[in-house]
């Protein structure tokens, strides 16, 4: 079978490499999943350049998520017989065509797009908890978020509107208000020193209860501007290599916080039955197409130096996610 693997740190384009390997045979309670697509997302792009905080053991195999179908099982896995269609567990190394894991960690996948379904595992939910964990939000309140055209902005617009909650979404270039206001967002606006009287300007007064920041830096200030008092900067992303700035008086005036979000830190705090009721609940959502991801390509594994390239770039020149596909 064909891996996508690095043995040393530096460009991605560079350091990764197509290697052939036996598929290891599914030992008890284990299964092997024939992957079907699998998405590069910024973080597998720092683990091989080797920046700080994303350092992995090497030699690595990229892949933190993705979708495929059981082709055989191991003694004494009953739950889950060949043909299954799967998601494999979280940052499993995931760009390779085969790959054998423990059956207790799977979940099951829905029918429908290989390259749209391989980004369930990790943004949805992301947006999904975003919105049930934080800012006691209800049926009328304003969110604002800025990286609004990445999938999680994109996901959380659309995850918004089913609650009734109103988002404000800043983006760094305009010719994306458009879309995003037919994708649903209340207000799309651009970032700028001015944005918390624009916010207010569009909200008619109402401050927004919760800020999701992805950018960090001086963006992080002029998302808690635009919050009421006692509310909630929640920090997701690390699009900029900037900490996230909070001035001390919006701080201890204004009583706004800023704390950290992570997707598995949500997830450990439900039973094994919760998450997988939340996925159920989103896997219905793309089944019917309310939750939908903007895909800029697709690329065939043997092409991996040429989609890491393309998933490095920002901005119009990467406008949506990079897949992967192994058939």
């Amino acid at each position: 079978m064909r891996v996508a693997r690095y043995t040393r740190n530096g460009d991605p384009s560079s350091v990764i490499e197509i290697v052939d390997e036996e598929t290891p045979a599914p030992q008890a309670g284990e299964v092997t999943i024939r992957m079907e697509a699998a998405p590069i997302h910024l973080a597998d792009l720092y683990c091989m350049s080797g920046k700080e905080r994303f350092e992995m053991p090497l030699p690595a195999v990229p892949g933190f998520e993705g979708i495929g179908h059981i082709i055989a099982v191991g003694e004494g896995v009953t739950s889950w017989s060949a043909g299954d269609r799967v998601f494999p567990p979280i940052a499993c190394g995931a760009w390779r065509d085969e790959i054998t894991v423990s059956a207790a960690d799977l979940l099951p996948a829905p029918d429908g797009d290989a390259a749209q379904l391989s980004l369930m595992p990790i943004n949805p939910p992301t947006s999904y908890l975003i919105l049930e964990d934080f800012g006691d939000l209800k049926d009328g309140d304003w969110v604002i978020q800025n990286a609004a055209n990445s999938n999680c902005g994109r996901y959380l617009i659309e995850l918004a509107k089913l609650r009734g909650i109103k988002t404000i979404n800043v983006v760094r270039r305009p010719e994306l208000i458009d879309e995003l206001r037919e994708l649903g967002g209340d207000v799309v606006l651009v970032d700028g020193d001015d944005l918390s009287d624009r916010v207010l300007k569009a909200t008619g007064g109402v401050p927004a209860k919760l800020a999701v920041d992805a950018v960090n830096g001086m963006a992080t200030a002029r998302l808690a501007e635009c919050l009421a008092d006692g509310s909630t900067v929640l920090a997701y992303g690390v699009l900029t290599d900037e900490p996230c700035m909070l001035p001390s008086d919006v701080a201890f005036l204004r009583d706004i916080r800023l704390i950290g979000f992570y997707t598995v830190r949500q997830f450990a705090k439900r039973s094994p039955e919760a998450v997988k009721a939340i996925y159920t609940e989103l896997a219905q959502l793309f089944e019917d197409g309310t939750l939908t991801a903007k895909i800029a390509a697709t690329y065939s594994l043997d092409d991996v130096k040429e989609a890491v390239t393309h998933a490095g770039r920002r901005g119009a020149e990467r406008d949506g996610k990079v897949i992967l596909t192994m058939t």
